[in-house]
């Protein structure tokens, strides 16, 4: 991996893939890695300090529900980080999720109502909650630019090689 200088403020790209595990489950992954202040978009991911690619634990009924899931679980895995930074003297503000669903953000930031919010899991409610306390903000990315993206997917070996270089630096 290679790390470079920064301001070490969290960031963290979070995405899902539905339906792609057997017995109808779905997959979250994850990027957090530490960055200078300003847009996190704008600037490629420095070395990572956490990586998540896990079956989310609840079946999903939809897509917006797994991306929503991945959302939880990768706020919950960057508190403890939250945390170290500011007793380490970093102090953090409100920490960036960046994601590639709408429907799951305007869910987080509370901005869209859901039809059928009742049938999403309780403890999803949980990055609302977040994001109200201004912990977490989320923001949105096209898919194609969300880095979470690798930890959610098979993909073919030369997809592999292609991108190495976008999450381990060098080759």
């Amino acid at each position: 991996l290679t790390y470079y200088p920064s301001d070490m403020r969290l960031v963290i790209y979070s995405d899902a893939s539905y339906l792609s595990e057997t017995h109808a489950r779905s997959r979250a992954g994850g990027l957090h890695y530490l960055s200078s202040k300003g847009d996190p978009t704008a600037t490629p991911p420095n070395g990572a300090v956490e990586a998540i690619s896990a079956i989310i634990p609840t079946v999903v009924s939809a897509a917006s529900e797994a991306e929503t899931a991945a959302l939880f679980l990768n706020g919950k895995a960057g508190v403890p980080s939250r945390l170290t930074l500011a007793d380490l003297g970093y102090p953090q503000s409100a920490t960036p999720i960046i994601s590639d669903n709408t429907t799951a953000i305007g869910f987080a930031n509370n901005s869209v109502r859901l039809k059928r919010s009742k049938a999403i899991d309780m403890r999803y409610h949980w990055i609302r909650d977040r994001v109200e306390r201004g912990e977490y903000s989320v923001a949105w990315v096209p898919g194609a630019e969300n880095f979470a993206d690798y930890f959610t997917k098979n993909h073919p070996a030369k997809h592999c090689r292609d991108v190495k270089s976008r999450y381990v630096g060098g080759k």
